[in-house]
Order: structure tokens, then C-alpha cells, then sequence
């Protein structure tokens, strides 16, 4: 019979090899824990000016700096070996996590645990941090829903002012709080808004509080031009050429055509002089001649508050002036002609663009004269003159370098300025479409490159700011770029008596990341604040290949500063646009149930996107809290 022998030395050595990893994990967790504390006493002066709702914040926040301005990846390696925390989820508690750590690879290699340490590490005090996130964001929101975690936040449309029922139906769907963009309408239109928006609220009895953007230094484009405003109606033909869908087109007073609501603004629309459209029924005939001396003939088919809805079956196009004739069909009798005619008002060339193709120059000019496209010579086809476009900003002509990016509409296409002038750039199209791209009024241009100084706050955003303090809930700052534009607007309400106004700022700029940390500091000296990831500019500036990892450092930055984030821009973008959403859309907006808040644009479908939204905000937080991944149980 043979004896297994036990080797003791073998077991000792393993036992003894553990020991010295214990120990030289605890040697370096306490070694970064005494950097915490240092860079705690460096950043004393600056903690201590921030309002007291926010004094624990900003030392974590001081923590988590200091943690991440170094490579953990092979301490969190080695801890995750041992079945440790690998210090991922610490963003929100970060000196309680190294403790908790410490203690248990003490009590591992059976030293004295400090009772005291041991004490502070519970799970209470483990919590505070994420505690301290939830009730700053319940402070904002007013609110928690009751299914889910994640608010949802929408941008009203313009018919809110004209239609509570909307506003009712998109707070029952699941709307918890409402954001008016003060970029556009007025505020005669914000204030039945929000006068809509609190009503419906008080008979809900649901908390719905209301964000109010400034408008900011956005760089636009200006006007432009269009010798003679067209419009063209067209019906839907299948292959074979016959009609399968009339066109739809709206008559309305033309007073009331900047009033219309902005999902109403993008069909097909006549504008009408006079009262003339007053006489109109549904059922009535409208007979005119086209550009092209076509007779063509309007059948009236709905009425509404906004104007009365035509069908037409084959295609006319209308410029002002087009003469109207009106048809009343009686029954048994004929036809009734009103002896009074109307005419088509001014329609608006907003629509009018410039074609932009790769190599192409186009000129941005100071002058606010309407934008032209280039002059081409008829016999040579060659450029006699580049196309000039105004810009909404002109005083950055003197901050911009030649050899920088320009990027035009959310970076559809973007160019390199070759030339500067007090007046003018010269702008070289790099990148467009082969078929070229289209270049309107109103469009967005960035300018990642350039270091720009503009003001935070332009005259009509400090009137815009007096109309907020008393109407909104949240002041949302739109560019900023550093911590001298919060410090601004921070000034302005200390001086009209609202420094307690909740504050979100708004991080879209190249420059507005580079300084997260120093924002936060400042925005932390008023009492209740957040912080929007706008990743459309923020892409566009930055890279659309740098989103994901930009987002990511932003969220985790603010849960060390228990910052609520909302998660904004393109949310399900095509679901409130179309009724339908993509894949892309889907996944996009399961990721943003880790936000505090997650904002949706306004569209003619935005109820859908609601709907969806709140559907899959209820089903992420089972399988995901911030960052951490959550095993529930699984069904299948």
C-alpha cells in the first residue's frame, strides 16, 4: 500500500505567495489613497468656495481626478484576479472605496483594522455618493418617476401654445419635465407654453418642470436669396404614371404663417392675402392657373384652427399673385362662383440653397446682404464668381486661422479656410457628397479648430434670462466654454434676485469638454445645477468617431460630482420624425438609461417616441444602474 505524500513546503509557498500579493496591493492602495488626501488639501481653497449643497461633492470630485490621472488598469487587473472590486463603479464614493478595500485586504491578512475606518465603512457610507446623485437629481426634476429612474425630457412644439391636449397627452405617455428652445418662436409663444404646460400639469397632479434654453453664440448662416419663390405641389404617381396620392397642401391667412407650428411648417404651404380664406368651406373648389398657365383645381377637404387643408391631383406650382377663383358646389344646383377672388401672398424663399460640391469655394462674408450661388459662365461652365453666404456671427472672422476646419449643418459637409479678410473668408469644400450638398439658411457652422471668444451671453440672452426667472424652472446654458461663462450668467442672477434658479449647463464644444473640471467648480458655487451632453455639436466639433468615448468620460465625471446628466440630442430621432425607429436609434437610447435624464427633440410623432422611450427606459434599468451591469434573473 502506498502513502500520497502532502508537500507542506508547496502549500506554505502558494500561502505565503498570496500573502505578498495581499501586501503589495494594500501597500499600493494605501499609497493612492495618501494622493487622494494630498490633492484633497491642494484643492482646499477651491472646495471651500463652493455652496455647501456641494462640499462633499467636490472633494470626490477632486478624488476622482486625481485616480484617473493615471493608468489603474493593471492594479484594477490584479485586483480582479482576487475576486476584488476592481475599483470600476467607485466614480460617485472614491475615498470610501479605497478604504473599504484596504479593510478587507487587512482583515485578509489579519492586521488590525482601525475601528474607527471600519465604522465609516458601511454600506450606508458606501451609498452616500450615489444617494447624494439621486437627491440632487430629484431636487432638479422635482421628481422621481414611479417605473423607472430615468426622466424623460422633451422639447415642446410650438402647437403647445395653441393645444393643451397635446401637452396632456404627452405628460400621461411619460413626459417628466419640458424644454423650450428660446432659439425659436417668441415669448408671447413661450409663455402659453408653459402657461399650458402648468395647467395640464395641476390637473394631473404630476410635476413637470420646465427648462428653458438660451440661445447662445451659435454660428449660423444668414439669408439666403431666391429671385422668385416657387412652390411646388406635387401628387404621388406610381410607375406607370397615374396618381395613387393627391398632394396636400395648406391655405393660411398670411399674418398667421410664422405662428405655425414647426412639424406644420414642413408641408407644403400657400400663404393668402387678406381675409379672403375667411369665405372658404370644406367642400369647396378652388380653381387658378399655374406658372405654366395650367388650369389646376384645389378641392377643400379639412378645416382647422391653423388654415384649411386642399387635395390636388396633378402637379401646379404657385407664385404670388396666382389668382384664386372659388367654387361652392350646391346640391341640385350649379355651381357658385364668389365674385371676389383671392391671391396668393409672398411665399417664403426659406427653403432657397446653394449647391456645394467637393473643390468648390464658397465665400462667408460679413455682410448680412442674402447669400448668392456662384456665377457660372453659360459658354465655359467655368466659376466667375464663388457663392457668398452671410454669417450670423461675423466677429469671429478675427479669431479664425487659415488652414482650419470649417464644418457646415451638423457636419453634412465641411471645408478648409484658405483665405481671411476683416470682411470675408475664402472657404475650399473638402468633403461633400459626389452629388454635391445643399447649403440653406439657418444651418449650423462649426469651427473645431479655432479658439474662439465669444460671449457667453449676448444681449437678447440676458433678456431671454429676465423672462426665464420668473417663468422657469431651469436655465439652460447653451456653448459654454469655460468657467468664466458660468461665473457670467451666475452674475446675472444674483443681480435679478435668482441665485437659488436651478442652472444646466450645456456641453457641446471641443473647448467646453477640455475644461469639465473647471466648469463643474464653477457651476458647483450655485446651490442646484446639472449638466447636458448635447452630442450634436459635441460630435461635430470633436469627431463622430469620438462620441461613445466622450460621453463616457462625461458621465463618469459627473457622478464623481453627483451632477444629474441629461442625455440629449437625436434620441430617437426618426421615431419622432417618421412614427418609426432604427436599430441604431434603439440601442442608442438603452444606453441612455444611464443618464438622470434622457431628452427628446420635438417631430410631428414625438407622442411615439415617447411611448418608446419610457418602454425601453423600463426594461434597461433591470439589466443596468449607471455604469455597472446588474445580473437579473433572465426569462425565456
Amino acid at each position: 500500500m502506498t502513502m500520497k505524500l502532502v508537500d507542506i513546503n508547496s502549500h506554505e509557498t502558494a500561502e505565503q505567495s498570496l500573502k505578498n500579493h495581499y501586501h503589495s496591493l494594500l501597500n499600493d492602495l494605501q499609497a493612492l489613497a495618501a494622493q487622494l488626501q494630498l490633492t484633497e488639501s491642494q484643492y482646499r481653497s477651491k472646495i471651500e468656495t463652493v455652496h455647501s449643497n456641494h462640499t462633499l461633492s467636490a472633494k470626490n470630485l477632486v478624488h476622482y481626478l486625481t485616480l484617473r490621472r493615471q493608468d489603474l488598469r493593471p492594479l484594477q487587473q490584479r485586483l480582479s484576479d482576487l475576486g476584488l472590486s476592481s475599483l470600476g463603479g467607485s466614480d460617485c464614493c472614491v475615498a470610501m472605496r479605497l478604504k473599504a478595500m484596504n479593510v478587507l485586504l487587512e482583515q485578509a491578512l489579519h492586521l488590525p483594522v482601525n475601528e474607527q475606518v471600519g465604522d465609516l465603512v458601511s454600506q450606508q457610507s458606501l451609498n452616500s455618493g450615489s444617494l447624494c446623485l439621486q437627491q440632487n437629481a430629484e431636487e432638479i426634476f422635482a421628481s422621481t418617476p414611479e417605473q423607472r429612474t430615468a426622466r424623460i425630457l422633451v422639447t415642446l412644439p410650438t402647437e403647445v401654445a395653441h393645444n393643451p391636449a397635446l401637452a396632456k397627452d404627452m405628460m400621461l405617455i411619460g413626459m417628466d419635465a419640458a424644454r423650450i428652445n428660446c432659439a425659436h418662436d417668441d415669448m408671447d409663444t413661450w409663455l402659453k407654453m408653459i402657461q399650458n404646460v402648468r395647467q395640464v400639469s395641476q390637473e394631473l397632479n404630476k410635476p413637470c418642470p420646465i427648462l428653458m434654453d438660451l440661445p447662445g453664440p451659435k454660428l449660423r448662416t444668414g439669408n439666403i436669396s431666391c429671385d422668385i419663390a416657387v412652390l411646388k405641389i406635387k401628387p404621388q404617381h406610381n410607375a406607370f404614371g397615374l396618381v395613387t396620392e393627391p398632394a396636400r397642401v395648406l391655405l393660411v391667412n398670411n399674418s398667421e404663417f410664422l405662428e405655425l407650428p414647426e412639424n406644420i411648417q414642413n408641408s407644403p404651404i400657400l400663404p393668402i392675402q387678406g381675409i379672403w380664406l375667411k369665405h372658404v368651406e370644406v367642400g369647396d373648389l378652388i380653381e387658378f392657373e399655374d406658372t405654366r398657365g395650367k388650369k389646376r383645381v384645389l378641392q377643400v377637404t379639412e378645416a382647422t384652427e391653423h388654415g384649411m387643408w386642399c387635395s390636388i391631383n396633378k402637379t401646379a406650382y404657385v407664385t404670388e399673385n396666382t389668382c384664386l377663383k372659388l367654387i361652392r358646389i350646391r346640391k341640385r344646383k350649379s355651381p357658385m362662383h364668389f365674385s371676389k377672388q383671392g391671391l396668393v401672398a409672398a411665399i417664403p424663399a426659406s427653403r432657397a440653397a446653394i449647391l456645394v460640391r467637393r473643390g468648390d469655394t464658397i465665400i462667408l462674408t460679413r455682410d448680412q446682404t442674402p447669400g448668392i450661388p456662384a456665377q457660372i459662365d453659360e459658354q465655359t461652365g467655368q466659376v466667375i464668381a464663388p457663392a457668398r453666404v452671410p454669417c450670423s456671427l461675423p466677429d469671429v472672422f478675427a479669431m479664425v486661422k487659415v488652414g482650419e476646419k470649417i464644418l457646415f449643418d451638423d457636419g453634412r459637409f465641411a471645408g478648409v479656410i484658405q483665405q481671411k479678410h476683416a470682411d470675408e473668408l475664402h472657404v475650399l469644400i473638402t468633403q461633400a457628397r459626389d452629388e454635391g450638398d445643399k447649403l440653406m439658411a439657418d444651418k449650423g457652422i462649426n469651427l473645431p479648430d479655432s479658439r474662439l471668444k465669444l460671449a457667453a451671453l449676448s444681449t437678447s440672452d440676458v433678456e431671454c434670462l429676465e423672462f426665464m426667472v420668473q417663468h422657469a424652472d431651469m436655465v439652460g446654458l447653451s456653448f459654454v466654454n469655460q468657467a468664466k461663462d458660468i461665473k457670467l450668467l451666475q452674475q446675472h442672477l444674483k443681480r435679478l434676485n435668482a441665485e437659488n434658479k436651478t442652472i444646466i449647463v450645456k456641453i457641446e464644444t471641443r473647448a467646453g469638454f477640455e475644461h469639465l473640471p473647471e466648469i463643474i467648480f464653477a457651476l458647483m458655487k450655485s446651490p442646484n445645477i446639472g449638466l447636458m451632453i448635447a452630442r450634436g455639436d459635441l460630435a461635430v466639433e470633436c469627431g463622430f468617431e469620438r462620441l461613445a468615448e466622450l460621453q463616457e468620460e462625461i458621465l463618469s465625471i459627473s457622478d464623481a460630482a453627483h451632477l444629474p446628466v441629461i442625455w440629449a440630442t437625436q434620441v430617437l430621432e426618426t421615431a419622432a420624425k417618421t412614427g418609426t425607429a432604427t436599430r441604431a436609434e434603439i440601442s442608442d437610447a438603452a444606453m441612455s438609461e444611464r443618464a438622470e435624464c434622457v431628452m427628446l427633440n420635438k417631430g410631428p410623432h414625438i407622442l411615439v417616441a415617447i411611448d418608446m422611450l419610457d418602454d425601453i427606459l423600463v426594461r434597461m434599468q433591470g439589466h443596468q444602474n449607471k455604469r455597472r451591469a446588474l445580473l437579473r434573473r433572465l426569462h425565456w
